[in-house]
């Protein structure tokens, strides 16, 4: 289920840090949080699990504001619209639509660190319009995607690129995983049809979590087209939840050619 969040800004700030993902994450828990605190907090320290693997099964977009002027030294964006979109998505009922439209109208929310940010206050909410769900779908990776291996031997995840000889079976494994962390689900066999083919060249990008603080980290993710084969079911799940790992900090926003608006990607 996917929602489209129109947002104006309040104040007169401009600059927006190109590293914003993780407050519009903060934000998103908490407009959650003061609905339903329960599962606010089930969401940020249990989320939906299979074995020991957890899921959030959210996921947003980038904010869509224009053509920004980019500062890349300064690492902001300054913003000349008024008005930003953006666009969430959760694993829910159909019962839930009007329950989160109205969790989210009327927010106000500051997107950004100590020293530049965006004061906004949520306008409109509306349903997106579900695309039509063929075995074969063509995606658009708007957001990084994440694909990580980690070493025993070593202190740092290893990201994995489309093009690694890895990538396609570990993505399967991690959206069938997480289908099968859904309560009440039947179990997907392993050797349903799945086949993924890139189309380009997937184009790196290094994102910051939780910047100037103690727990700053940096990821590594790609954008690109592709095409994916495999049943309804894990098409339904990729844009609900989105593709890969850590869609719950934004990472992993797909988008088709048809159905969904195709957020432009930002130059960073």
């Amino acid at each position: 289920m996917r929602f489209k969040i129109t947002l104006n800004r309040t104040g007169r700030q401009r600059m927006l840090p190109m590293d914003y993902q993780y407050y519009l994450s903060a934000w998103i828990y908490k407009v959650i949080g003061k609905a339903d605190p329960e599962f606010s907090n089930f969401l940020h320290t249990e989320g939906y699990t299979l074995g020991y693997k957890q899921f959030k099964l959210f996921n947003y977009s980038p904010l869509n504001f224009g053509r920004p002027t980019l500062w890349k030294e300064k690492t902001l964006f300054e913003i000349h619209t008024d008005q930003l979109f953006l666009s969430v998505s959760f694993h829910l009922a159909e019962a839930a639509e009007k329950f989160i439209i109205g969790l989210f109208n009327n927010q106000q929310v500051y997107v950004g660190d100590q020293f530049n940010g965006l004061d906004l206050v949520v306008s409109q909410v509306e349903r997106l319009p579900e695309p039509e769900l063929k075995s074969t779908i063509t995606y658009r990776a708007v957001s990084p995607v994440v694909i990580s291996l980690k070493d025993e031997n070593s202190k740092y995840a290893q990201y994995l690129s489309p093009a690694d000889g890895e990538y396609i079976d570990l993505i399967r494994k991690n959206l069938w995983t997480k289908y099968g962390s859904i309560p009440n689900v039947a179990t997907l066999p392993e050797d349903l049809n799945f086949q993924f083919k890139l189309k380009g060249e997937p184009k790196s990008k290094l994102v910051t979590i939780k910047p100037y603080t103690p727990e700053q980290s940096k990821v590594r993710g790609f954008v690109f087209d592709f095409s994916l084969t495999c049943p309804a079911e894990i098409h339904q799940l990729i844009l609900a939840t989105g593709i890969g790992e850590k869609n719950s900090m934004g990472f992993g926003w797909v988008d088709t050619s048809t159905g969904s608006v195709i957020i432009p990607r930002q130059a960073q």
